[in-house]
């Protein structure tokens, strides 16, 4: 079995915020990568749950909200583990443009 991608984004907005910020921001991502569809999307408290597709490969995974970090777990299908650590660099950096802090 593939071992899952996590990634730990630090934030200072608090969880609230965070969530605020995040809850649209599965759906606003796939809008930006044309290969990536969003098969599921769903909100427990502070966790989602997600399916995504890429070139035709599902993956699933969760985020997680805390009052100081997002920790996102995901597991790529076989063919998608080539572009494990290139996934990891993106969405850590897409993460944090979302997370800034706005003055």
């Amino acid at each position: 079995m593939p071992t899952p991608i996590v990634v730990s984004i630090p934030h200072k907005l608090g969880k609230e915020e965070a969530l605020r910020r995040l809850r649209p921001g599965l759906s606003r991502a796939a809008a930006s990568f044309p290969v990536l569809t969003v098969d599921e999307e769903s909100w427990t408290g502070e966790r989602m749950n997600f399916r995504v597709r890429a070139l035709g490969q599902a993956a699933s995974g969760t985020v997680d909200v805390g009052e100081d970090q997002i920790r996102l777990e995901v597991t790529l299908p076989w063919l998608l583990q080539k572009f494990a650590q290139v996934a990891q660099a993106a969405i850590k950096a897409r993460g944090q443009l979302l997370l800034e802090k706005k003055t």
